[in-house]
């Protein structure tokens, strides 16, 4: 039995509760996968009853997509502003690099998941952006300004590249990419893709 909150459920509200309630689905769905992600496991570990969650996510689904978008704000990913393409781009890894637990439950844990409903890790991707911009169109946008990039080098597949090489990385091994490996996807493979001479740069 999970221990009780030293703040008794029922006089939790409005926001308070939620964060207390995703607090805990999170937990749940961390420690015991998406087998153990149910409605009653979650109640349980926040100390509340089924029908406080069914009243704001009717089924386990909807709780699941709302606790990975509190999963994915509970460490915000900011936009660099270094004056450089390089040092900004190393700097969104460095956050990405971060946060394996949350790519480890995306990629691992939900396996059961992905087969039940057909949906996708990509589709996940955008439940954790929620309609935010996401913080590589903001970092590109500036260095095109800056004339560090070629705008008609930047296809989807290599604007993607870092962050799926990273997350290449943190699935296999799961546990974060040496500061090395980064510098290597943006020197070795990024950059040289996206200079405007698709040359390689000087440091």
């Amino acid at each position: 039995m999970h221990p009780k909150n030293s703040t008794p459920s029922h006089r939790r509200r409005g926001a308070a509760l939620e964060e207390a309630l995703l607090s805990a689905a999170w937990a749940v769905l961390r420690e015991n996968g998406y087998a153990g992600f149910t409605l009653e496991a979650v109640a349980n570990r926040a100390d509340t009853s089924r029908p406080v969650l069914a009243r704001r996510w009717a089924t386990r689904h909807d709780l699941l997509h709302a606790t990975i978008a509190y999963a994915g704000t509970e460490s915000p990913i900011r936009t660099p502003n270094t004056g450089s393409l390089r040092e900004d781009m190393i700097a969104l890894l460095r956050q990405l690099n971060t946060r394996t637990d949350l790519a480890a439950v995306l990629g691992v844990q939900l396996g059961g998941y992905y087969q039940e409903t057909g949906e996708t890790l990509a589709d996940l991707r955008d439940v954790i952006l929620n309609g935010q911009d996401p913080v590589m169109a903001s970092i590109l946008a500036a260095a095109v300004e800056r004339g560090e990039a070629n705008p008609d080098r930047l296809t989807p597949l290599i604007r993607s590249l870092p962050a799926d090489l990273l997350r290449h990385h943190v699935f296999m091994n799961l546990r974060p990419m040496p500061q090395e490996g980064l510098d290597e996807i943006i020197d070795t493979v990024f950059l040289p893709l996206v200079r405007r001479d698709g040359g390689a740069a000087d440091y």
